[in-house]
């Protein structure tokens, strides 16, 4: 084992909620690493625009870590699950890969349990993250309308929205005619040249590495920074688990590419590595005894947003090749509960372009016709540039039954994770419903036909709850600032911590969340771990 170092500050994982948090420390003057299992994304491999488009995108840029087995993944065993976790791991976490829909939650999403008889409220509220989601938008570079009139008024966004294109003037219209509400996307993807980014090219390349630099991923928006900032950002360092002394958090011991041990002291110990991740390291931890877990909780509550959509064809050309994977507009008409519909919470939707040949003569997502040999070229030329795809996000209600647990561990004493999930049926009635409602909308734009996926298996791009935050020990994890109650000098900033998932996308949420508590931690100081 090599010789131990010393930092103030400790975090593991580069993702959104880690680069925010290492600023906010940064900022305050502590010597912050970041030790991350994964490296740099190439971006020599971002190929929209050329020819092996199609071909290369789902190679490098898989969202699977089974599939992609690069560096910094591990295996996830998601045979008892409904839906498989995605991931990035690596620097800038999953922002590399998301598709960067912007979305804030609603104040209702805070009081479920109050309003609506399900999931929990909330100890803090909307109003409490209202300042850092403005903050938020500014750093992530996001593009946008101010005055939605789905949510308060905020603060505009630094960008105008992305073109609504023709599919999204042709869904506008619909939702116009029958009196729904719809507005531009807000997107954390540049329209305009600002800080490292770039003005989107409209290459429905967001998950696929975006070759243009317009994306707002934390690997552009953060990292080069901060490294000239002075924080250190260590690469390919798997943590293994958090060194405790007692209920005293004191470092983490890492295991770098050649197998070998680190232990790497620190006042505070953060912990970002997602849901999944960081359960896994909590979990992990005192010799695979597990730490932070007096309540039970840890790995349990897991939400992980069920996604179905609803496709349709068109006559017309569309140019649906064109726009960001990214969004052209969102839907909150039916986001709101309304018992009459039999289930409780509701959905987003948002309009999206179909994008490359390829990605639509898959099988799965565009159901089960055949689409290979005779039928080839009909089925592309009917779909490509003539298609429009409205998803559906489903608000996922926290189970705890749906959890993750260790599995197998490689040589080096790092353990698999065995995923348990399944669809609620509440979900699976609000899905339904709202392809129902989105029927009608297609019907509405002029579709001659229809393709509708619910609950499809392979979105599980919202990694939240395991280590979920509340004011009582016994039902919580952490406490509202993110501190663990049961282990001093140890804090999760990551989406792990959330209470519900609302029916939106959560990353300006995580985001929002993360700035929140490092301010306070680093208002506070890291040399005294010890609760308040």
């Amino acid at each position: 084992m090599t010789a131990a170092t010393h930092t103030d500050v400790v975090i593991v994982g580069s993702g959104p909620s880690g680069a925010v948090a290492a600023q906010e420390f940064t900022d305050k003057g502590l010597h912050v690493t970041c030790l991350e299992q994964g490296v740099w994304p190439d971006y020599t491999k971002a190929r929209a625009g050329s020819a092996d488009f199609g071909l290369t995108a789902r190679g490098y840029w898989r969202w699977d870590p089974n599939a992609r087995n690069a560096p910094g993944d591990y295996r996830i065993d998601d045979s008892d699950s409904d839906v498989t976790a995605l991931m990035w791991n690596g620097v800038g976490g999953s922002s590399v890969s998301y598709a960067a829909h912007w979305e804030r939650f609603a104040p209702s999403d805070f009081r479920t349990r109050t309003l609506d008889g399900v999931g929990d409220d909330w100890p803090i509220s909307y109003w409490d993250l209202a300042p850092y989601y403005d903050e938020a938008d500014r750093d992530f570079g996001v593009s946008g309308l101010e005055g939605d009139p789905a949510l308060p008024p905020a603060a505009p966004p630094p960008m105008p929205p992305l073109p609504l294109n023709k599919v999204g003037r042709l869904g506008a219209q619909a939702l116009n005619r029958l009196g729904w509400h719809w507005w531009p996307g807000s997107n954390a993807i540049a329209t305009a040249e600002y800080g490292p980014l770039h003005a989107c090219a409209q290459r429905t390349a967001c998950p696929f590495g975006c070759p243009t630099g317009a994306k707002g991923s934390a690997d552009r928006t953060h990292w080069p920074r901060l490294i000239q900032q002075g924080v250190r950002l260590v690469s390919r360092a798997r943590v293994r688990e958090v060194l405790v002394d007692g209920r005293r958090a004191h470092g983490v011991l890492y295991v770098d590419d050649d197998g070998v041990e680190h232990v790497l002291h620190a006042s505070v110990v953060v912990l970002c590595a997602n849901a999944v991740g960081t359960a896994r390291i909590l979990l992990n931890s005192a010799d695979g005894d597990g730490i932070a877990n007096s309540s039970g909780l840890v790995g349990r509550r897991l939400m992980l947003h069920p996604f179905g959509n609803a496709i349709g064809l068109f006559e017309q050309d569309l140019e649906s090749w064109r726009g960001p994977l990214g969004q052209y507009l969102h839907s909150m008409q039916f986001y709101e509960t309304d018992t009459s519909r039999g289930f409780a919470r509701g959905a987003k939707w948002n309009l999206m372009p179909a994008g490359e040949p390829l990605s639509m003569m898959l099988p799965g997502t565009w159901g089960m016709e055949e689409v290979w040999g005779e039928a080839f070229t009909r089925v592309l030329t009917e779909r490509f540039g003539h298609a429009a795809v409205w998803g559906v996000i489903c608000e996922d209600l926290p189970d705890v039954d749906n959890r993750i647990e260790l599995g197998a561990r490689d040589d080096a004493g790092l353990p698999s994770v065995v995923l348990h999930y399944r669809t609620s049926d509440n979900t699976t009635r609000m899905m339904a419903w709202n392809l129902e409602r989105l029927s009608e909308v297609l019907t509405e734009m002029g579709a001659y036909k229809q393709i509708h996926n619910p609950c499809l298996p392979g979105t599980g791009w919202h990694l939240m709850g395991t280590a979920v935050m509340g004011t009582d020990p016994q039902t919580s994890v952490v406490d509202p600032a993110g501190h663990t109650h049961d282990v001093d000098a140890l804090y999760v900033l990551d989406g792990s911590v959330m209470p519900t998932s609302s029916g939106t996308n959560p990353t300006a949420t995580i985001v929002a969340n993360a700035k929140r508590c490092a301010r306070l931690l680093a208002a506070y100081g890291p040399t005294r771990g010890e609760r308040r």
